[in-house]
């Protein structure tokens, strides 16, 4: 049994931590912080959790406290793992960051995007991008995971098979995204009012997202040249998912997608490959730590039309943070992640 920590417990990926981490055989929650409800009862907050984390209560970071976990999450704003994370490193606890503040290798690109100076540069070089489909080997013996944004893990995991396999142009790349409302967090904000979301749909960061230069990153990863991409993700009025749908054009003969898919993830025990002509729902992904693909040549054409489905708060943040875990500690990938989705 391993003891853990969660700084920043309050928004939708803390609390979905928490959710699945009370059917994992191997992990106890310690602590949970939060400063603005310190003192206050998880259960309390939020009744679901009922029976499950009757006497753990929101409390004030410590580090000292935190340092003596196996490890600690972050589900907190940018910036904030960047004050503990040296420290917390140093006293051997195990740190993965749900945020974005390890994912950029290049700190002067990463402060660009964000608007303030990177707190800890000195440890981009050991931070590994948790992305388990392309990275397993490497997690399983870090101290400092990122965890990638969820508009990311749908996008590499859609693109990954084509640009290894070298048969598009990565100079020709469209990622068209969509994502529910709870990818923009817990915090009351106008636009995510039910009255402003609901019933209308909008494209947003079409100029640039903080999501793209990941993206950029870990496409360039997966072959020899630099991409070329156009990502315009959208807002829906649903409450979870992400869909998005990605273009590409072929450079090269390509017999069969749909068993270069196949092959590429039958090994992987959270990508779901769906057969030929499939149109997957984000329902089918609710509260499962699974992404679900399809692949597309309309016509016979050069152009190929990838569709990939996840939950953003499980695939996309906190369920592939136990995934993480899971290999970071040596149990099986699946452990704790292993529940059917929410229907309907």
């Amino acid at each position: 049994m391993i003891k853990v920590g969660i700084v920043g417990g309050t928004g939708y990926t803390g609390v979905e931590l928490l959710r699945l981490l009370a059917q994992h055989p191997n992990v106890h929650v310690e602590t949970i912080t939060s400063r603005s409800e310190a003192g206050v009862k998880v259960c309390d907050m939020y009744p679901n959790l009922r029976g499950h984390y009757d006497t753990l209560a929101f409390s004030e970071p410590d580090a000292k406290q935190l340092g003596a976990l196996d490890a600690v999450f972050f589900a907190t704003p940018h910036g904030v793992a960047h004050a503990l994370a040296g420290e917390l490193l140093a006293n051997g606890t195990r740190i993965i960051d749900l945020s974005a503040d390890f994912r950029l290798r290049d700190a002067k690109v990463w402060s660009e995007w964000y608007g303030q100076a990177h707190g800890a540069p000195e440890l981009l070089e050991e931070a590994v991008y948790g992305l388990p489909e392309m990275h397993r080997e490497k997690i399983k013996t870090a101290r400092l995971i990122a965890v990638p944004g969820c508009y990311p893990t749908a996008v590499q995991l859609g693109y990954l098979p084509l640009l290894e396999a070298g048969l598009i142009d990565p100079q020709q790349l469209i990622a068209d995204c969509k994502s529910g409302v709870t990818g923009a967090g817990r915090g009351a904000k106008v636009p995510s009012l039910l009255a402003e979301a609901s019933e209308s749909f909008k494209a947003y960061g079409a100029s640039g997202h903080r999501h793209l230069p990941e993206i950029r990153q870990g496409l360039n990863d997966m072959q020899t040249s630099p991409v070329g991409l156009t990502f315009v993700p959208h807002l829906t009025p649903m409450i979870r998912g992400i869909h998005a749908t990605l273009y590409s054009q072929l450079t090269a003969r390509a017999e069969d997608l749909q068993a270069l898919f196949e092959q590429r993830y039958a090994h992987e025990p959270f990508v779901d490959v769906m057969p030929a002509g499939s149109h997957p729902e984000t329902r089918s992904v609710k509260g499962i730590n699974t992404c679900r693909l399809a692949v597309h040549r309309p016509e016979g054409s050069n152009t190929v039309v990838v569709l990939s489905v996840i939950d953003n708060l499980v695939k996309g943040a906190s369920g592939q943070a136990i995934q993480n875990l899971n290999l970071m500690f040596g149990f099986d990938e699946t452990m704790g992640l292993t529940a059917p989705a929410l229907m309907p």
